[in-house]
């Protein structure tokens, strides 16, 4: 069958684009609505990650590769060089500075890297996409002359963090015989930390694209049944990775009981959301219901503080209570805090009648709301994933011209 002519110009056109991701949720989910655009323009793409993952990409219409150990893996593997539970007791401050180097460059990059190697010297692609935290991507990409962009996800690496992960993969760079490559690297940087949020003077990442994190609004029918549909809609998660404390959504739904709203549980899990047990009148409690489905409908969020958690409440304009639980939770609640555009709790800080007296300042103040639709503003300012593929077919053209 004959091509027209357009799709003749698409298919000269096409570039084999590898995306990489550890094998979570809260990192791999932000990088497919790229990698989605990139094969609706013609592009092929795989996406490299554990092979738990695999459900994810497919349902994105993507292909899959199993590369890696499941995260569990990565864990198991840092408990066994430690004495104890690794991170127990860490004030939330150092929780970055500790995990990153040591279970993402250390333990990460070693698991990963031979099986990413063969994919890309098998597969050749023209440009690898990568999250910061997929730390034997880069090193990998640079051995095979493969121009690498780094995909963020939440806020940059504090400073700090990213010399200490320098340092952890220096060793590994050097046994590939390349250079270490430094808290700063040169290669692009896919900023999707909306300008109120961003790190003042942060100098550990490369040059900047912004790039939207979360779609705009859309109206979407809530997909839940409410006790009372002329109450407004408070939802409430902790994500799906950190989510598995009971007690604290047997908390949430204790401090909003009584508050004159309808409550939506969305715990990230059926099995969680089982667990929750005694429900009160005014909330419903389900496994996983996507974003886009639930928020449209929201008054108010009470979240984790993950990144695509927080950013797609932010996109929606929305207040929140943040109630930080692990990882970068902690510095994306404070920049959250700061911005005006959530109250915060401090994991120690959180009682039900914190929450209750938290949460109604929320509601009923306008100060939160402003300060969340001022980010809305700055996240639909931002280049759409559509937009930024000019970007990345440029860079993989003139580094494949420079190599001629």
């Amino acid at each position: 069958m004959s091509r027209g002519p357009h799709a003749a110009t698409l298919l000269d056109m096409a570039l084999r684009v590898l995306c990489a991701s550890i094998p979570q949720a809260g990192h791999l989910r932000p990088l497919l609505p790229l990698a989605g655009e990139l094969a609706a323009a013609g592009h092929e793409v795989v996406v490299a990650t554990g092979g738990e993952s695999a459900e994810m990409v497919n349902g994105a219409g993507l292909e899959h590769r199993a590369v890696g150990p499941e995260l569990g893996g990565l864990f198991a593997e840092l408990a066994a060089r430690t004495r104890g539970r690794p991170g127990e007791g860490l004030a939330p401050e150092r929780v970055e500075a500790y995990f990153i180097p040591r279970l993402f460059a250390e333990v990460g990059l070693a698991a990963i890297a031979d099986e990413l190697h063969e994919l890309v010297a098998s597969w050749r692609p023209d440009l690898l996409v990568y999250e910061p935290y997929s730390l034997a991507a880069p090193m990998v990409a640079a051995s095979h002359g493969v121009p690498a962009v780094e995909h963020g996800i939440g806020l940059p690496f504090a400073e700090e963090v990213a010399r200490l992960v320098a340092d952890a993969v220096t060793p590994a760079w050097a046994a590939t015989g390349l250079p270490a490559p430094g808290p700063s690297p040169a290669r692009l940087y896919l900023d999707v930390c909306p300008p109120s949020l961003a790190p003042a003077g942060n100098a550990a990442v490369g040059p900047r694209q912004p790039l939207r994190p979360a779609p705009l609004p859309v109206d979407a029918p809530l997909p839940v049944a409410l006790p009372d549909p002329g109450r407004p809609l408070v939802c409430a998660t902790l994500g799906t990775f950190a989510n598995g404390d009971v007690a604290r959504f047997g908390l949430i739904l204790r401090a909003l009981a009584t508050m004159p709203v309808n409550v939506l549980v969305t715990a990230g899990d059926d099995d969680v959301a089982a667990a929750i047990g005694d429900v009160p009148a005014n909330a419903v409690v389900r496994g996983f219901v996507p974003q886009a489905a639930v928020l449209p409908s929201c008054a108010a969020v009470v979240h984790h503080a993950g990144a695509g958690t927080a950013f797609g409440v932010l996109a929606h304009g929305l207040p929140s209570l943040a109630l930080p639980q692990s990882a970068d939770n902690f510095r994306i609640a404070g920049a959250l805090g700061a911005a005006g555009a959530a109250r915060v709790l401090m994991p120690a800080e959180v009682t039900v009648d914190a929450m209750r007296t938290a949460l109604a300042e929320v509601l009923a103040g306008s100060a939160c709301r402003e300060a969340a639709q001022e980010i809305a503003r700055e996240i639909a300012a931002m280049p759409a994933p559509v937009d930024v593929l000019p970007v990345l077919t440029a860079l993989s053209r003139r580094t494949r011209e420079d190599h001629r």
